[in-house]
């Protein structure tokens, strides 16, 4: 939960379930071995982002049925809440309005498929609200879409008539964004893993730790590999 007048982080997670993600991973990956990199996944996200000062972390997961799951495995200072809605625009909505009325100054919303996303970026979009140097930040992805997404005051309207589906969610959010007023700053582009090119492409850079995402990056050559064996 958030003090009152601080930054809320909330992290966008699903339950970790063979079958029900990263399916785009399959079949260079079973479904069960995609489910496991996707929690591990998980937890290089929540260790980096645990060193982003000045933020509170908040666990948003689905299904509603996942909470014993993810109670079980975060320390009690990352707080849980159900994500709700019927698409992604109106569970970014839904996270916004129940993060404003928490009390934060302002809300960052992040996915949970780039495990390697540095704190950094989450830092720099912190600061901007804090200068007051844009009323909405946007991290973009390589595939139109975006990895995090930030608001220092509600804004109902901005999710509305967005084709979450398609390659335009970022320019389409952009443009209304425009039509409601709102001043965005974007974010360095930062890659997510959902499809099995996204995952050659991760690793094709080799992580060390403490770096960001070395764990997902250690598992993911070992399941590629265990993958191609006969």
């Amino acid at each position: 939960m958030a003090a009152q007048g601080h930054t809320l982080l909330i992290i966008f997670a699903k339950e970790p379930t063979p079958g029900q993600v990263k399916t785009r991973l399959c079949p260079a990956l079973s479904p069960e071995a995609a489910a496991r990199l996707y929690g591990q996944f998980l937890e290089d996200v929540i260790e980096e982002m645990t060193r982003v000062p000045q933020i509170d972390i908040v666990l948003a997961y689905t299904p509603a049925t996942a909470r014993p799951f993810f109670q079980e495995r975060l320390t009690p200072d990352i707080h849980l809440v159900a994500q709700a809605g019927a698409d992604l625009g109106e569970r970014l909505q839904q996270a916004f309005t129940w993060g404003f009325a928490q009390g934060a100054q302002t809300v960052l919303i992040r996915n949970s498929d780039s495990p390697d996303l540095p704190g950094r970026l989450v830092t720099e979009a912190r600061e901007m609200f804090a200068r007051g140097q844009a009323r909405l930040v946007l991290g973009p992805s390589p595939d139109g879409g975006y990895y995090l997404v930030g608001l220092p005051s509600p804004q109902p309207q901005l999710f509305h008539g967005i084709t979450w589906s398609g390659p335009a969610v970022l320019a389409e959010t952009l443009a209304r964004a425009e039509r409601l007023g709102l001043a965005a700053h974007l974010l360095p582009p930062w890659p997510d893993i959902d499809t099995s090119e996204d995952l050659r492409a991760f690793l094709a850079t080799p992580k060390t730790s403490p770096s960001p995402g070395w764990r997902s990056y250690n598992l993911a050559r070992t399941l590629i590999s265990g993958s191609n064996n006969p």
